[in-house]
């Protein structure tokens, strides 16, 4: 094992925790403010995907792709809100989970119906197209570099933006008592809906910027929904700062545990067998971690306020 291919690792860890953290601070964003359990989180990634995929085939531009996807995934977010989500916020949880279930089935079958079932794709665009230099010998995709620099960039502003905003006090007040918000004046309807559309946004540049490494496909949404929910329980329930540090644990657990577990198991067994059970086991790790992390911090990393 090369120093450089360590560091690319790392890398990719990085790359891999700071698109679970575009999922995971929606959905901490959405429950924290909300109490809400959205399973169709995932749905509005896929949405996000396809946008720019559509937009990006028939206009030739990978950046105008971007921004419809930030566009389509949050609009479909403010829609079912006001439609959908509304009716939910004073039934049990079971009712949230069951609805939101049914948006899954929607969502898949209506991109089934528009787009077909076969995947569709996007090319990295030419400007970040290519490796770079790093050093240690290390080749680098600049594309995934932009996609370490971007999450780096909404973590800043997701930041600011709770802390230093009239928004974020509101958003800060709506998770600490939502009925005194509304005696005040504020309007809650409105700022549930900035709060459900935010976070659907970002869930849909995690699926954009995820659509150039790999195929856009009805339902690529799930397997990632299920690893930002691992995310916010590490990290903490309703905490930003818990959503990202806990993406980062868990994309550089489950990369590095790729990487090593089936090298090190070749120490010890044929390499045929090595190579699956090192990988059986590396896909158990982030579950592993949360069962540690749940033990010694039942409520996670950080508390909700974080």
């Amino acid at each position: 094992m090369t120093a450089a291919l360590l560091i690319e690792q790392l890398l990719n860890g990085v790359q891999f925790g700071l698109m679970l953290f575009l999922m995971a601070a929606g959905l901490t964003l959405v429950f924290g403010v909300m109490g809400l359990i959205n399973l169709a989180h995932g749905s509005l990634y896929m949405v996000g995907a396809f946008a720019c995929a559509a937009v990006a085939n028939f206009t030739g531009s990978f950046w105008i792709g971007l921004g419809a996807s930030l566009a389509a995934a949050a609009a479909a977010g403010a829609i079912i809100e006001i439609v959908v989500i509304r009716r939910l916020y004073n039934r049990d949880h079971l009712d949230q989970v069951l609805a939101t279930f049914a948006l899954i089935l929607i969502f898949s079958e209506g991109t089934r119906w528009v787009f077909g079932s076969f995947p569709l794709f996007l090319d990295v665009p030419e400007l970040l197209s290519g490796p770079v230099s790093l050093p240690f010998g290390v080749q680098y995709s600049i594309y995934r570099l932009a996609i370490i620099v971007i999450g780096c960039l909404v973590a800043l502003g997701l930041y600011l933006l709770i802390t230093k905003t009239r928004l974020g006090i509101r958003i800060r007040a709506g998770e600490s008592d939502r009925a005194m918000i509304a005696a005040l004046g504020i309007d809650i309807r409105t700022l549930y809906t900035i709060v459900f559309a935010l976070g659907a946004g970002l869930a849909g540049l995690a699926g954009a910027l995820v659509g150039a490494i790999q195929s856009v496909q009805v339902g690529m949404g799930e397997p990632v929904l299920i690893l930002a929910f691992v995310v916010i329980v590490i990290g903490g329930i309703g905490s930003i700062k818990g959503s990202l540090f806990g993406s980062l644990l868990v994309g550089l657990v489950d990369t590095m545990g790729r990487f090593l577990l089936p090298s090190f198991f070749k120490l010890f067994m044929d390499p045929s067998q090595a190579t699956s059970v090192g990988s059986a086991l590396a896909s158990m790790l982030i579950y592993i971690l949360m069962a540690l992390v749940l033990v010694v911090k039942p409520k996670g990393l950080f508390s909700a306020n974080a």
